[in-house]
């Protein structure tokens, strides 16, 4: 499972937030231009199925009373099921929704104030997508990059060669143009993996937009908040306030666990993955220190995110800093692109 919280987009200028979330809406709905209305997946929020995203527009637009320009009006979740968790509940759209309604209650518990926050509170719209590209921190993108930059060259070269601006053999060029091409590492039904081509296998995931202010446009509930709790003195008052951003992610995590009874890999624990951020030895100690059962398959959830684990002993002091270094950085950059199964 792999969760992010954003603000939305910064306006012109970087000195204001956009004013609508118009366009982010639009971008929301890009997969259900050429499909039949009952294909189509429809926004919905902790009530309803099917909202038109007119609606969404207007009601997360006029929620935003007493709000700076140089606040944000809305914040954008991403919820990414690993391949693992998606096979595991079929793909299923409705299973995703029914998640989605959960772990907004997680949301509004996370938030620390001095009355209780429920989902109730909270103004979210919600959407489904189950299509992915790829994006220029992908390693597949990155591994490819060297072999793109000479065929660039070489095109070019060979449109030269066409004008007569350069002398040279076309089909001598061409048909390097063909071996590099045969050569990349990554291709899709024959086509090099790029920037902008869609992932394969099944990439559904979750879009949930969520309104600065409650439910009543009165107060602000903001998941950017610096510290999980804190007190500040407000109108000569002491007031609660904060967001609790690893309580959220972790529980997140339990309730789809217990919703399909999920049984969760150590590599695939947001506990896990802060270990390996702060402690990469520990975390290759207690990974090569697990059950014979449960380490195969975190090696084969790694393996199948691009990671390969370097053959080291699994005493600590043995264990080999650059090595561990390594297999640290390969995993950031996998789990930033969504490739990682964690």
């Amino acid at each position: 499972m792999y969760i992010t919280i954003t603000a939305q987009k910064i306006g012109r200028g970087f000195e204001t937030y956009n004013s609508s979330v118009r366009d982010y809406v639009a971008y929301l709905e890009k997969e259900n231009q050429d499909l039949e209305p009952d294909r189509q997946e429809t926004f919905f929020d902790q009530n309803e199925n099917a909202i038109a995203p007119e609606r969404v527009i207007s009601e997360i637009d006029g929620n935003t009373a007493k709000l700076k320009k140089r606040e944000p009006k809305f914040y954008s979740i991403v919820v990414s099921p690993s391949q693992r968790e998606l096979r595991h509940i079929g793909n299923n759209p409705e299973a995703l929704r029914r998640y989605a309604r959960e772990i907004m209650k997680d949301y509004a518990t996370s938030f620390y104030r001095d009355r209780k926050v429920t989902v109730d509170d909270i103004k979210y719209y919600a959407k489904i997508e189950h299509e992915r590209t790829f994006r220029g921190i992908d390693k597949k993108v990155l591994e490819n990059a060297p072999y793109r930059k000479q065929i660039a060259k070489l095109r070019n070269d060979l449109a030269k060669v066409e004008r007569g601006e350069l002398q040279g053999n076309p089909k001598a060029i061409q048909k390097e143009i063909e071996r590099l091409i045969q050569e990349a590492p990554h291709k899709i039904n024959g086509k090099m993996v790029v920037e902008g081509m869609k992932k394969e296998r099944t990439q559904s995931h979750i879009h949930i937009i969520v309104s600065r202010k409650d439910m009543t446009n009165t107060y602000s509930l903001s998941p950017g908040a610096k510290f999980k709790e804190s007190e500040t003195i407000l109108n000569g008052k002491k007031v609660k306030q904060g967001f609790h951003r690893d309580g959220f992610y972790l529980s997140a995590e339990k309730t789809f666990d217990r919703m399909f009874s999920y049984q969760r890999n150590y590599v695939e624990r947001y506990s896990t993955k802060k270990l390996y951020r702060q402690d990469p030895k520990k975390f290759m100690s207690l990974l090569m220190g697990l059950p014979s059962n449960e380490k195969q398959i975190a090696l084969n959830l790694l393996h199948n995110g691009g990671i390969h684990i370097p053959n080291i002993p699994t005493n600590k002091v043995q264990l080999a800093y650059k090595a561990i270094m390594k297999l640290k950085q390969g995993i950031q950059r996998a789990i930033r692109s969504g490739a990682i199964e964690i």
